[in-house]
């Protein structure tokens, strides 16, 4: 059970400055509001193994992921994946030149592995509203990005 979208935003800045924003994990609590904390699993630069645990409230309920970078090709594309609850996350930002700024297009989907009878109800159920509020967040996280990377 697949489910999946993608959001874009337009960035009045250059890639390498949209990358530096994004590929920033120590202070993406900082630049993202709906990052609660975040806490680095390991050292070094950003890039292909890269982890970290972060924290995020959604409908009122507070949840750490650990997260890792599975794919980092700077400053072009970057892929993060993390399971939770018997969810398998991947989001993937690209990053395309266009008139002068960037396009930052994110991709976010989560696959249930071995759902059960109740978790397909309940993605029967709350999926909808669960992917509205994704699609809200993300969206936010997007904008976020975008201001941080036009004001450096």
């Amino acid at each position: 059970m697949d489910h999946s979208m993608s959001l874009s935003q337009h960035v009045n800045a250059p890639a390498d400055k949209v990358w530096a924003v994004i590929s920033d994990i120590p202070n993406s609590a900082a630049t993202l509001s709906g990052i609660d904390s975040v806490q680095m699993l390991s050292d070094g630069p950003y890039g292909e193994g890269t982890r970290w645990k972060e924290t995020r409230t959604m409908m009122g309920k507070s949840e750490t992921v650990e997260l890792w970078v599975s794919q980092a090709d700077p400053p072009r594309s970057t892929t993060v994946k993390g399971l939770q609850s018997g969810a398998d996350y991947t989001s993937r930002m690209t990053l395309v030149d266009r008139d002068g700024g960037t396009d930052l297009t994110m991709t976010f989907g989560a696959d249930l592995i071995n759902p059960s009878r109740m978790n397909k109800l309940a993605m029967a159920v709350f999926g909808k509203l669960g992917m509205t509020m994704t699609r809200k967040a993300l969206a936010r996280d997007l904008a976020e990005i975008a201001a941080k990377a036009e004001s450096l």
